[in-house]
């Protein structure tokens, strides 16, 4: 049967969540905002003294994004047991990132983004490269996160697409802006510990309901393909999957802020311990795609799969958990990704490029502009809405997966070399969008990746640099 996606909460049960949680969440941000001394680096990275407790907190939050509540049960509903599986995968982005992250530490200890490092390592023309990639990647993730919020409040409540953007986009830029990296940080923990709790509460009331051995039997009459750990698509999936994180991860400067903002003790156990609890949120949340397959249940949109089904097994409380949880979500990801992104553009263009001579109130200055200029493209880009979340994250995987090997070189081979890694950054990216075209979306951050560590590799074997890894702390304290 076609399900109707008629609302299961009432409008004034909505708005008064809605209303709750964007007061919390900017009410915390601006709290933990006044904590810090006022400067920019302050603003910026929280005062580099950021703890195990809260690393492992904003590791874990930023990571659980609107993707992870709304595309793991696509993935499930779509592919089956490998669908989940293959999405829990990307936790290994986090922990494979964790001894790089201590390097890092290391190496750069008064770094500021990922783009410092490129520049350093490489040169102007790799950091270009490099930079023309983030962009793409962080205007798809952005508005990955911004259909995520139009599709939840439309699903759960009625609201209008573009309303649900809105509010959410709206309230992550105003906390972001009061408090920077510390309001991020801190609301990042609360909302960490709300999703992991509702989440766990949501699944066993589920199964509850529709216990796991009668969504067994049902998958292995109707679909026991969806069942096959050995299908072929279905591995193709999960390395893509798992490459797709690694590549989202070593470039992205959500990952980078989060290791200079803390201690260098914590890095390696925060990275680790944030990537296998992340682990458990698509695990949980694709199980219920599952679920839906064994009902025979088709929707409108499969993007839809979680909020629908938590809300026809739950009722309105299901409904009004899953709110919560999707709503902590995509917050909790949109303000890491507007802070570090607003950092890495004021760091490396701003005070890079257009005026090195700027002082520490116009830099600060320039990333508040620049969190609202993010916030406002964001919304222009989302306005129109797409079918599915994938095939936006995909896509991006084509052009992040080409710079694992760039990047992990760089920190490690000191023969590494720069027209190698621009090479490496240039080809992986093609590759990975002509597999993505021709052949299938989830094998585009393979292909990527394949191609990317043959020329990085073959480039620097033949023609081998020499690196002084001072340069890296050297010039950035300069």
């Amino acid at each position: 049967m076609l399900f109707a996606t008629t609302p299961f909460l009432a409008p004034g049960i909505a708005w008064i969540l809605v209303v709750i949680f964007s007061v919390l969440w900017i009410a915390l941000g601006i709290a933990w905002g006044k904590k810090g001394d006022g400067g920019a680096d302050d603003f910026m990275l929280a005062g580099r003294n950021i703890g195990l407790s809260l690393s492992t907190a904003t590791l874990m939050a930023s990571w659980v994004t609107g993707n992870t509540t709304l595309l793991a049960p696509e993935f499930g509903y779509r592919n089956g047991l490998w669908g989940m599986f293959s999405y829990a995968l990307a936790g290994l982005g986090l922990i494979l990132f964790a001894p790089l992250a201590l390097r890092i530490k290391q190496l750069m200890p008064k770094g500021r983004t990922s783009g410092d490092f490129i520049r350093l390592r490489y040169g102007r023309l790799a950091w270009v490269v490099f930079m023309v990639i983030t962009a793409f990647y962080t205007l798809g993730f952005l508005m990955t996160q911004a259909m995520g919020a139009g599709i939840l409040l439309e699903a759960l409540s009625g609201f209008d697409y573009r309303l649900g953007m809105l509010v959410v986009i709206g309230v992550s830029t105003i906390y972001t802006l009061y408090g920077g990296m510390r309001a991020v940080i801190g609301t990042d923990f609360i909302q960490s510990l709300l999703i992991m709790g509702l989440l766990v509460l949501v699944a066993v009331l589920a199964f509850r309901q529709f216990p796991i051995d009668l969504v067994h039997s049902r998958l292995v009459d109707s679909h026991p393909e969806r069942l096959d750990l050995l299908l072929p698509a279905g591995l193709l999936i999960a390395w893509n999957g798992a490459l797709l994180s690694m590549g989202e991860v070593f470039h992205n400067n959500i990952w980078w802020s989060r290791v200079f903002a803390s201690r260098q003790s914590v890095v390696i156990p925060s990275f680790v311990l944030g990537g296998l609890a992340w682990m458990s949120v698509p695990l949980v949340t694709g199980s219920i795609g599952l679920v839906a397959l064994a009902r025979n249940l088709e929707l409108e949109q499969v993007n839809m799969v979680f909020p629908v089904m938590a809300a026809d097994l739950l009722g309105a409380g299901g409904a009004a958990l899953v709110f919560v949880v999707v709503f902590a979500s995509l917050t909790s990801t949109l303000d890491s990704l507007l802070a570090s992104t607003a950092d890495l553009l004021a760091e490396d263009v701003f005070l890079g490029l257009i005026k090195p001579t700027a002082t520490d109130a116009q830099l600060k200055l320039a990333t508040r502009g620049i969190v609202i200029g993010l916030a406002i493209a964001t919304l222009a880009l989302s306005w129109p809405r797409l079918d599915s979340l994938r095939s936006v994250l995909f896509f991006t995987g084509a052009l992040v997966a080409s710079t694992i090997w760039p990047v992990a070189c760089g920190l490690y081979w000191r023969s590494a070399n720069r027209y190698g890694a621009i090479a490496a950054m240039v080809t992986g990216s093609a590759a990975g969008i002509m597999a993505y075209v021709l052949i299938a979306d989830y094998s585009a951050a393979i292909f990527s990746a394949a191609v990317s560590a043959a020329v990085m590799a073959g480039w620097s074997l033949l023609k081998p640099e020499s690196y002084a890894w001072t340069q890296l702390n050297e010039e950035v304290t300069a």
